[in-house]
């Protein structure tokens, strides 16, 4: 196998060496790492996706930090190579972190980091974008338009949801799922039903305050449930976003039973992981039930799409790019690099990794911390007091 030899590199000199799997946008997480003394590799290898095995050759005989990409399979292998090679960090650029053995990093002693809460309003904005393209049927419409068939104005054309007054049901009512309910809400004044398995205080308050606003302006106002399951809510919704963690309670969470269960003129929107929907029984759904729509950033087995999937009118599907903001993207490359260099210098780890202004303040000097370390109580690590 031919050895990834595209390799950009910062501050040669540098006392650590820090290696990205990637080109990552912006170039200020690449100064914080030289700044603390780090040389910094960046692979050009012109594959979408490392393999192990080319990982393990970026990697060489002494790397003290690696930052990857959640495309890539970090299990017992990278993990070895990494600790043999004297690593202390591994960082994705990705909130989730589905794609990295936990276990076997706390086995080699490698730190894991993730770059949560920087991804939450893009990522809510795409579910929204989504939903409103569905609804809509913007994705059909500029196709047919372009394809030279519009001849004028018609009744019938692209007839498409109101969302004004219906009702929007979210499955995972964190961080993203709150946000995406809370633009929903106010932006469209639809009802909200949520299920989660913890009740989302805030979010209730927010529905409540602004009903009684549109009352207080003679407007009908907007209410909101928890849900008592999620079957509720595909049952009652007229649209529904998906945000549920990947793990084995939600693998196939969307499956072809509770796809009968949904109105047959609803929406599905999944910006979560792709495995949370059974792909194929989605596919025949959509089939079956031409008014049934969905909106999808995320597939089961990427970057493929089930058979079918592509053919199917009534299905919006966009490549993955929930967090891709030029915000977002520049934060999401500034964390993952600050999760290994403070682990390398031994900072601690930050109180709260949903709470990271403080390391996006380009205009100021980060705090002393890694910012999100996801087995940092395994390893013992030190939480900052700052």
């Amino acid at each position: 196998m031919a050895k990834p030899v595209a390799i950009e590199v910062y501050n040669p000199n540098g006392k650590y060496r820090v290696v990205s799997t990637k080109p990552m946008p912006g170039t200020r997480w690449i100064n914080l790492l030289t700044d603390q003394g780090c040389r910094v590799e960046i692979c050009h290898l012109k594959k979408t996706i490392l393999s192990v095995e080319d990982i393990i050759d970026l990697i060489g005989n002494r790397c003290d930090g690696v930052i990857g990409q959640l495309t890539e399979d970090w299990g017992e292998t990278l993990f070895s190579a990494l600790s043999k090679a004297g690593g202390k960090a591994f960082s994705n650029m990705a909130v989730g972190y589905n794609n990295v053995d936990v276990e076997a990093a706390n086995k080699y002693g490698i730190a894991v980091g993730n770059t949560p809460g920087v991804l939450t309003e893009t990522t809510a904005e795409l579910a929204a974008s989504l939903s409103l393209a569905a609804a809509r049927r913007i994705v059909e419409a500029d196709g047919f338009m372009r394809g030279g068939l519009y001849e004028g104005w018609l009744p019938h054309l692209f007839v498409g949801n109101l969302l004004k007054g219906q009702t929007v049901g979210v499955i995972g009512a964190g961080r993203i799922g709150s946000a995406y309910a809370r633009m929903m809400v106010e932006g469209f004044k639809m009802n909200l039903i949520y299920f989660d398995l913890y009740q989302s205080t805030r979010l209730e308050k927010f529905v409540t305050a602004y009903g009684q606003f549109l009352k207080a302006n003679g407007e009908q106002p907007v209410t909101w449930k928890r849900a008592s399951s999620m079957e509720e809510v595909l049952r009652d919704a007229d649209l529904i976003s998906l945000h549920p963690v990947l793990d084995k309670t939600t693998y196939h969470l969307v499956n072809k039973e509770r796809l009968a269960m949904m109105k047959k003129e609803a929406i599905l929107v999944n910006c979560s992981r792709g495995p949370v929907i059974d792909e194929e029984a989605l596919v025949n759904h959509l089939r079956e039930n031409p008014m049934f729509r969905v909106g999808l950033d995320v597939f089961e087995e990427e970057p493929f799409m089930k058979p079918g999937l592509a053919d199917m009118k009534n299905a919006i599907v966009v490549p993955h790019i929930a967090s891709a903001s030029k915000w977002t993207r520049e934060g999401m490359a500034t964390l993952a690099a600050l999760n290994v260099v403070g682990r390398i210098k031994g900072y601690p780890i930050w109180s709260d990794p949903n709470r990271v202004d403080p390391f996006l303040n380009e205009n100021a000097s980060p705090p002393n911390a890694s910012p999100s370390i996801v087995n940092s109580k395994a390893l013992g690590l030190p939480v900052s007091k700052l």
